[in-house]
């Protein structure tokens, strides 16, 4: 397979020299684990101590890696990013709410979204996480079989009522629609409820995609279950594949109360599981639809040999490749100049809000192993190329 992805001209085309200065500057910052930990703490303490730090989190971290405060705030980024082909996938990542208030606003913001990419080309999904709609304890209790009390089934019914109102929207305007995965604990009674929206939406194409995290190492199995409901009730399966985001979260509760770890031991078990669905799903492209998440270049390159193996033109409707903004965009930016379907999540909301979002980006890019170094290595290699 050609390296494609080492082409950093058209990676960071679209960065002016100072952009490219501020992502050097931030990654570097992130390389560094006892700075994150303590940028973290610092950034904590200034939020909940409302201290004016707004302005200087926007000027740096935010801006690298949202779109904006508010959905119209993002369509410059949007506008853009599609200039080159990169489509966008704007997610209200404001972290789920306890209260119905939140709830119902998480609601309608993603009914308005829905109403932008109707409307713009350059937004082909919109996106939702089931605890903006509802309860994680609710979906936890559910999940554990448990029997819920009178207030609870009300309660339920209307988180039922958030995802129904949204998919019905989606499949009106004929959107395409993803919903995020969460913790193991949680993740059945969402997987249901994705399941009856695919039912019901995803008749005669994928509308609705649930998200299949693969370093769980039965989530194979529950695919194939799922393909047999889909062919016996009729419907298409829509599935976005990530690696997963909860994996310390998931292993400490497992110990701690002493159950197996749903997590695959090893990240070499991880990366073959993965490989293995997506291969699955390529092999089963008149069922299902795939939307793949992942800064993997080596999983990416598998893709793009499947695809080539079975002669499955790069545009191909049922396949799309995600990442993140603000990260890889060596793999999103020469993807798009290949001619493949690529989208970046593009964050937003409040910028006190997003903290949370952000502070898990942070983390996450200092505990996976290569990632900032592969940035930072990526960086370098354009500012010495642009002599900067």
């Amino acid at each position: 397979m050609n390296p494609i992805f080492e082409n950093t001209a058209t990676a960071f085309a679209l960065k002016t020299d100072a952009e490219l200065e501020r992502a050097y500057f931030l990654f570097k910052m992130i390389s560094k684990e006892p700075l994150v930990k303590i940028g973290t703490a610092m950034t904590n303490f200034a939020i909940k101590a409302k201290l004016p730090v707004e302005g200087l989190i926007r000027a740096t971290v935010f801006d690298h890696f949202c779109g904006g405060v508010n959905e119209k705030d993002c369509i410059p980024v949007v506008d853009k990013l599609f200039t080159k082909g990169v489509s966008s996938v704007l997610d209200y990542s404001v972290e789920g709410k306890d209260t119905e208030d939140p709830l119902d606003e998480a609601l309608e913001m993603i009914l308005k979204v829905l109403d932008f990419v109707k409307e713009k080309e350059a937004i082909p999904f919109a996106v939702f996480k089931p605890t903006g709609y509802g309860r994680f304890a609710l979906f936890q209790k559910i999940s554990e079989g448990k029997e819920l009390t009178k207030d609870e089934k009300s309660e339920w019914s209307r988180v039922v009522a958030r995802f129904e109102k949204t998919c019905q929207k989606a499949y009106d305007l004929d959107v395409a629609l993803l919903i995020d995965g969460e913790e193991s604990w949680m993740q059945d009674a969402a997987d249901q409820l994705a399941e009856d929206m695919m039912r019901k939406y995803n008749k005669k194409k994928a509308v609705v995609f649930n998200t299949l995290q693969l370093y769980r190492w039965d989530r194979l199995d529950y695919l194939k279950g799922l393909q047999e409901r889909a062919k016996k009730d009729g419907f298409k399966i829509g599935m976005k594949v990530v690696r997963g985001a909860y994996m310390e979260k998931e292993n400490e509760r497992a110990e701690e109360k002493g159950y197996p770890s749903p997590i695959c031991s090893t990240k070499a078990e991880t990366d073959s599981n993965y490989d293995t669905v997506v291969a699955y799903m390529i092999d089963n492209l008149d069922d299902m639809s795939i939307y793949m998440g992942t800064h993997n270049e080596e999983s990416c390159y598998k893709m793009l040999d499947l695809m080539k193996t079975k002669k499955l033109a790069p545009n191909h409707s049922s396949i799309w490749f995600g990442q993140l903004y603000g990260m890889s965009d060596h793999i999103s930016f020469n993807l798009a100049a290949n001619g493949y379907n690529v989208s970046k999540y593009l964050p937003f909301g409040p910028v006190r809000d997003v903290m949370p979002y952000l502070i898990r980006r942070a983390e996450e890019n200092t505990s996976v192993a290569g990632q900032t170094s592969r940035e930072l290595n990526l960086l370098k290699t354009e500012r010495k190329r642009r002599k900067i």
